[in-house]
């Protein structure tokens, strides 16, 4: 993916584009909660956003609940950006997904989401070993 968005002249970077999908998704969001989401380090996410910011496609305000805080906010000229992301996304699945049908597609997806839950340790009750494994 990083590849596909460094090829497809977008003008964004594949850390830029990760933060404007994730800012689109959360809506005007904290700064230290956007880094926490996307799993980078604030000094990081404060790169990509200053990059955004002077392109106009991004905007940090303060948080009217903190002074100190600075809240993330996209801007109406990134839509265009998301569009172009989404685009390089929807090709990626298409040749990630290959011949598997539209519903072994979601069935992996599915368990995908409980592999990633497992691995952050949002499961409550520890997994049962499988047959022939060790406790």
């Amino acid at each position: 993916m990083d590849r596909a968005i460094s090829n497809a002249g977008i003008g964004v970077t594949p850390g830029e584009a990760r933060t404007l999908v994730h800012a689109a998704r959360a809506g005007a969001v904290r700064q230290n909660v956007l880094a926490e989401r996307m799993g980078v380090e604030a000094m990081t996410l404060s790169g990509y956003l200053d990059r955004l910011e002077a392109r106009d496609l991004v905007r940090r305000a303060n948080d009217p609940s903190d002074r100190r805080a600075k809240l993330v906010e996209l801007t109406d000229k990134a839509d265009g950006v998301l569009e172009a992301i989404g685009r390089v996304g929807t090709e990626m699945r298409r040749s990630a997904a290959g011949t598997l049908s539209e519903a072994e597609w979601d069935e992996m997806l599915e368990k995908l989401k409980v592999v990633r839950a497992n691995l952050s340790g949002l499961s409550q009750k520890p997994a049962a070993p499988r047959q022939g494994e060790p406790l």
